[in-house]
């Protein structure tokens, strides 16, 4: 998944995987995360997520996000005037405590982030191709050394689509997190034959797994 391919989705409005409601898991799994406020939530490739409203009643929340189009139509969006600073390879977009990282995610640097507690994945892993999926791992563990990951994943036959969004298998993340202290399976919903999952994936079978992993 070469950057050109991401940008031109958000050009070309290109963003079926864009979700205008909160996704409706996010209600039943926070609470199994006894989260004390206040958290500081990151969110990579975060796209323009509203689930990103949610965190923000936990605490302030960072942001990981390719497209600079992404970033300027989620404040813009939400009615906020975002401050853009420029920090390295990156620029940062901050409102409302909010702060989006405008560039390459695996050129962000630890020391740029401030102490994160949660990452929340919903469309980053799903995201990637298998060959780039370990780096992507390798890398939150560099920024967030001591965070928590609310990973979402979707399974289906890999001979029904192309990706993105990729099918990740449970195997798969329990190789990939074989490091983690704890990988726990906090919910399965079996998608298949819904309204729309059928008009956005268009296949035979499709669950929908969130995990919480721990370092």
């Amino acid at each position: 998944m070469q950057a050109e391919f991401w940008h031109q989705c958000w050009q070309q409005q290109r963003i079926g995987f864009h979700q205008t409601e909160l996704h409706p898991l996010l209600p039943v799994l926070t609470p199994q995360l006894r989260l004390v406020a206040p958290v500081q939530t990151f969110v990579p490739l975060c796209g323009k997520s509203l689930d990103m409203l949610w965190w923000r009643r936990f605490g302030p929340v960072v942001g990981a996000e390719l497209s600079e189009l992404a970033c300027q139509q989620f404040f813009q969006e939400q009615g906020w005037l975002a401050q853009i600073d420029a920090d390295g390879t990156h620029q940062v977009f901050s409102a409302e405590q909010f702060r989006l990282w405008q560039g390459d995610f695996f050129a962000l640097q630890a020391e740029q982030l401030d102490q994160i507690e949660l990452i929340y994945d919903r469309a980053a892993l799903i995201a990637l191709p298998p060959s780039m999926r370990l780096a992507y791992v390798q890398q939150l563990r560099l920024l967030c050394p001591t965070a928590s990951l609310l990973l979402l994943t979707l399974e289906y036959p890999h001979t029904d689509m192309q990706g993105p969004p990729f099918s990740v298998t449970d195997a798969e993340v329990r190789g990939l997190f074989g490091f983690a202290s704890e990988i726990a399976l906090l919910a399965v919903r079996d998608l298949t034959g819904r309204p729309f999952a059928q008009r956005q994936f268009n296949v035979s079978q499709l669950k929908e797994r969130a995990y919480l992993i721990r370092w």
